[in-house]
């Protein structure tokens, strides 16, 4: 076995950790998921869950850390690779879509949990929660000139948060397809701007 191999599997325990993490405290709330149960539906025994985490509060740390890196991440490709201001905008509501149907136990956490992190971890990544909404201002400035500073912060937060109403109850039933059409139509609507 290769270090690159050990590292791999490392990786790979690491993310099962974190899935099974996010399961937990979506399905009960972070003060009732142990890390012994989070352990075992990860498949790591005993104390190993402690080479990747310190502690609970670093394992919902590090969640939350996976959702805002990825958000900003695709957000910055999205506005970089895209032709204009609409398509932009467009991809951005597909991909917030995305994450709240796709990864919806990760999203519930990152929707839900954001008080039981520490300060110090709380503003860090406040600071990138800026960053990435700034991502959709800029864009939708362009396509909403009407608008100030405030007011397109305001339309961004709405849109946003429109799109996460759906986690805060169970799954309705509908086909995940118009699911997605409704959530993105809704966050046009909020926006205020026709999908590209």
């Amino acid at each position: 076995m290769t270090v690159t191999d050990g590292r791999n599997k490392g990786d790979q325990r690491r993310e099962r950790i974190l899935a099974a993490a996010a399961q937990h405290i979506a399905d009960r709330g972070y003060h009732a998921a142990s890390m012994a149960d989070i352990g075992d539906s990860a498949g790591v025994v005993g104390p190993a869950i402690y080479r990747h985490f310190e502690n609970k509060a670093g394992l919902l740390t590090a969640l939350f850390e996976q959702v805002i890196d990825s958000l900003l991440r695709r957000a910055s490709s999205i506005v970089e690779q895209s032709d204009n201001e609409g398509e932009a905008l467009t991809a951005l509501v597909a991909d917030h879509v995305g994450l709240v149907l796709d990864h919806r136990e990760l999203a519930i956490v990152y929707y839900r949990e954001f008080h039981n992190l520490g300060a110090q971890e709380r503003s860090r990544l406040r600071r990138k929660q800026r960053l990435y909404l700034e991502e959709w201002v800029h864009v939708l400035s362009e396509l909403r000139p009407e608008l100030d500073e405030i007011g397109l912060r305001a339309v961004v937060h709405g849109a946003i948060g429109a799109i996460q109403s759906t986690l805060q109850y169970r799954e309705s039933g509908m086909a995940p397809d118009r699911t997605a059409k409704l959530l993105k139509d809704l966050g046009h609507a909020v926006l205020g701007v026709d999908p590209a």
